[in-house]
């Protein structure tokens, strides 16, 4: 009968009422991330060797310095090398003067067997002696730049830009240059690299992405799971997770076929140093944006035998049950495919109290009057007696139960 039926007006203060928290289905543009753990890998990494024997004179360098490519990092004792250079240079110089009597002897043969006064073979041997010493002095020469080459290596300087590392030998050392220690370690910090792995299965969307320019890859924090506001998707607290932000410069040319993963490197500007090399980073990457997507937060979808559902509170503030299509999910959002509409309020938590048409109780408080945590302690007792909220807590909601497979409380 229609008398029986129930009240037009929202039954927010009746006692059977189940108190939920509610969001309202939003639509905006939607990035789409792939999450992945990544090492971080320092751009270029360089251990700095002894190219030559010696005493270690001096070390020029602090530990976790930043250095330039040639400044120079420490001395080695150079007396031997430039000795040994002397003695080469004294060589050329001494067959510089044999040249020079062996062009003046191969002139006078010459101007003699052309009077017949000398014979051919004495000027032919006479001009060998010439291009024999000319050739000896091109060794020598040879020598003395293998000389200074040596001698240059009595100073070490840094080969790229980047910062140094713990120093593995003191000044008064011998070094070697076999030694596998080596001095120091550098490591280019900026730019820095990240390697992640990700299925094959969505290999076809990152090259997509790849095609259509450089994705865009996010380095988060180990605490981006937590900034996010799981009842709204707060884009601005999840922004203060991003350590930095980076594109996606390589992808490897094969797949691992024991894994099942291929490899990739994205590139990160770094300028505050906050990625450090050898640590691990959460990475997600851009490999598409989803526009005019009607968006939920994650707790709202349910799941059940028949499929994905959420409960949608009407006007009259009853709840009811509705299957949807569920496409792209992360912890920001729930993107619905189909069954729901921009606008409509989805219940969040307390969903596991819920049957189809159960009178609800929206119990969200504005923002605006949210009560602070030292207002909450003192105002415990007085609403002991009331009907107390489900947690906004998304680890302490529990489990939702699926109406159709279990019925409803009588």
């Amino acid at each position: 009968m229609k008398a029986a039926a129930a009240p037009a007006a929202p039954p927010a203060n009746r006692a059977d009422a189940i108190p939920v928290l509610v969001a309202t289905a939003a639509t905006r543009d939607v990035p789409i991330y792939l999450d992945a753990l990544g090492t971080v890998q320092a751009s270029a990494l360089v251990t700095v060797r002894p190219q030559v024997d010696g005493t270690l004179l001096e070390v020029r360098f602090h530990e976790g310095q930043d250095v330039q490519a040639g400044d120079v990092l420490a001395k080695i004792d150079p007396r031997a090398y430039q000795a040994a250079l002397d003695q080469v240079v004294a060589k050329k110089q001494q067959d510089q003067a044999s040249l020079a009597n062996a062009r003046l002897d191969y002139g006078r043969y010459r101007k003699l067997a052309a009077n017949e006064y000398a014979s051919a073979q004495q000027a032919d041997t006479a001009r060998a002696s010439v291009a024999q010493l000319e050739a000896q002095v091109e060794q020598d020469q040879a020598q003395i730049d293998n000389a200074k080459l040596q001698l240059s290596f009595t100073t070490i300087t840094a080969p790229i830009d980047g910062r140094l590392g713990i120093r593995q030998v003191d000044a008064g050392n011998l070094v070697h240059a076999a030694d596998a220690t080596g001095l120091v370690t550098i490591t280019k910090l900026k730019p820095i690299t990240v390697i992640f792995t990700l299925p094959q299965q969505v290999l076809r969307q990152v090259n997509r992405a790849m095609r259509a320019g450089s994705p865009e890859v996010l380095a988060l924090g180990p605490d981006a799971g937590n900034t996010a506001d799981q009842s709204n998707g707060d884009a601005s607290t999840a922004a203060a997770a991003v350590i930095d932000t980076g594109t996606l410069t390589v992808v490897d040319n094969q797949v691992d076929p024991s894994t099942g993963t291929v490899k990739l490197k994205a590139t990160f500007p770094n300028e505050e140093s906050q990625l450090w090399p050898g640590g691990f980073v959460n990475v997600r990457l851009r490999v598409d944006i989803r526009h005019d997507a009607v968006v939920v937060p994650p707790a709202a979808v349910l799941r059940g035998p028949r499929g994905a559902y959420v409960f949608v509170v009407d006007t009259d503030g009853r709840a009811h049950r509705r299957l949807v299509k569920v496409g792209h999910e992360d912890a920001d959002g729930s993107i619905i495919e189909s069954g729901l509409h921009a606008g409509e309020r989805v219940v969040t938590d307390g969903a596991s109290r819920l049957t189809d048409t159960t009178p609800v109780s929206i119990a969200n408080p504005p923002e605006s009057q949210a009560p602070t945590d030292q207002q909450a302690q003192s105002d415990q007792p007085a609403q002991s007696g009331g009907p107390t909220a489900p947690s906004a807590d998304p680890a302490k909601r529990s489990e939702a139960t699926d109406p159709a497979a279990t019925p409803g409380k009588s």
